[in-house]
């Protein structure tokens, strides 16, 4: 009877070994029935800049100087290139993570290309994300990098300086004006509340003084601007000028001191601090939507990159060469780094949104607009996610070090025109080829397209 007991007790406790055994194994496996990252394209905002006009330009609205940088007019600063450095460091260690390249080492540098607009804030940007990738790297085996002579107009970022397409002004001012009912003081009216609020900060006045209070240099209000909507230059097919296009411009140029990690008395004039830049920043995003992401607009502005976008994914999905792809057969990330301009285009082109940090559809430096091509197990199908990615106001002011722990906020992003309902808002790599295909004008997709 004994034995019979500490038989069956001795087949138990193997079975048990056995189910550790095997789950121990399991564990330290593949899971090959997971989707498999193939490959990223990013495209970034450059880092933090100064703001690019002159103080004289700003002075006039306020009553107080605005602080000088250390850098001329539209140049990274020197934090903003360690902020992005930070962000190369990121973006390798969860690259790592998913397996995509290695944690360590020069070798898989050949594997990563950055192209940069040829403004010095990034291009120095390109350099900061590629030395915080690989920091242990000399840079002449950093990832490959490319950006055309500084000043040249390049057709990915800057299409209309460059000439690519032929667009129709006259639809240009039209399709601003169905937006606003045809009435450019209809816009400042909608957004007084936010206008008065900003013109107190600039004139500095206390609720026991109306504004302006006696003693005041502005030489200028704010809410006195004429709002209109005129025909635009360069890369601006339409302006719609008034307080509230000026407003964006100054309530960044807030933004700008916070992130840099400027003195609060510098910020606003001490009169602004993190929670007031989330709101004063809805202004920029108000007047970002109307000239950035109205479709017409958006769609001449961002096709050829878009285009650009759809080919170097379509390599890696085909592992060929495709004509109008950027970077190398086997890269497995591609960088784009460019400017707000180009990401709320994009944005406006597909018609995506996010909420961030507090803040609606901002695009802070450093911010980025992902995407991910996933590989299925099922018969080697492939699927999108894209997000947007940016650092809190709080990341960068305090250059805080991200990596898997202390990651950097993201959004997962849904494209109407492909996401689904999974998690993440996946879309079909043959839906969301056709999505971009539907939306891109080939009118402005320059000829010299996938020839750089």
């Amino acid at each position: 009877m004994m034995t019979s007991y500490l038989h069956k007790a001795l087949l138990v406790l193997l079975s048990l070994v056995a189910a550790v055994a095997v789950h121990s194994s399991s564990a330290q496996m593949p899971d090959v029935r997971a989707p498999k990252l193939k490959f990223v394209l990013i495209l970034t905002r450059h880092g933090v800049r100064s703001p690019t006009g002159g103080n004289e330009q700003l002075d006039r609205y306020s009553s107080q100087p605005w602080p000088k940088w250390d850098v001329p007019p539209g140049y990274l600063t020197p934090h903003g290139a360690k902020l992005m450095a930070i962000f190369g460091a990121y973006d390798r260690a969860y690259f790592a993570h998913q397996g995509l390249i290695s944690g360590n080492g020069c070798g898989d540098a050949a594997h990563v290309s950055i192209y940069a607009d040829s403004d010095q804030r990034t291009v120095e940007t390109a350099k900061s994300l590629a030395e915080g990738m690989f920091p242990e790297c000399p840079r002449d085996e950093r990832p490959q990098q490319h950006w055309l002579i500084e000043g040249t107009a390049d057709p990915l970022f800057h299409p209309l300086a460059a000439s690519a397409g032929k667009p129709d002004h006259e639809r240009a001012l039209a399709s601003i004006a169905g937006r606003i009912g045809d009435d450019p003081d209809g816009v400042t009216t909608a957004y007084r509340p936010q206008l008065e609020q900003l013109q107190s900060v600039l004139l500095g006045c206390v609720p026991a003084f109306p504004c302006p209070t006696p003693g005041h240099t502005a030489s200028k209000l704010l809410l006195d601007i004429p709002a209109t909507l005129d025909a635009g230059n360069g890369d601006h097919l339409a302006e719609l000028k008034g307080p509230l296009n000026t407003a964006a411009t100054i309530t960044e140029n807030f933004l700008l001191e916070y992130a840099d990690g400027l003195p609060m008395e510098q910020v606003g004039w001490g009169r602004v601090d993190a929670s007031s830049v989330r709101h004063l920043m809805d202004l920029h995003t108000a007047a970002s939507d109307l000239t950035r992401r109205t479709p017409y607009l958006a769609a001449v502005q961002a096709s050829n990159l878009l285009a650009h976008i759809a080919d170097t994914m379509q390599q890696a999905v085909s592992g060929k060469p495709f004509r109008g792809a950027l970077g190398k057969l086997n890269d497995r990330a591609v960088v784009l780094v460019g400017h707000d301009t180009n990401i709320a285009n994009v944005a406006g082109m597909l018609g995506l949104n996010w909420l961030l940090d507090g803040r609606r559809d901002d695009t802070p430096p450093g911010g980025a607009l992902v995407f991910e091509l996933w590989q299925k197990p099922d018969a080697g199908r492939y699927e999108v996610h894209t997000y947007y990615m940016a650092q809190t106001l709080e990341q960068m002011r305090n250059a805080v070090p991200l990596n898997m722990d202390q990651a950097p906020p993201d959004a997962n992003l849904f494209i109407p025109g492909c996401s689904t309902g999974a998690e993440g808002f996946p879309c079909d790599w043959l839906a969301f080829q056709q999505t971009l295909t539907n939306v891109i004008d080939p009118a402005f997709v320059d000829s010299l397209h996938g020839e750089r």
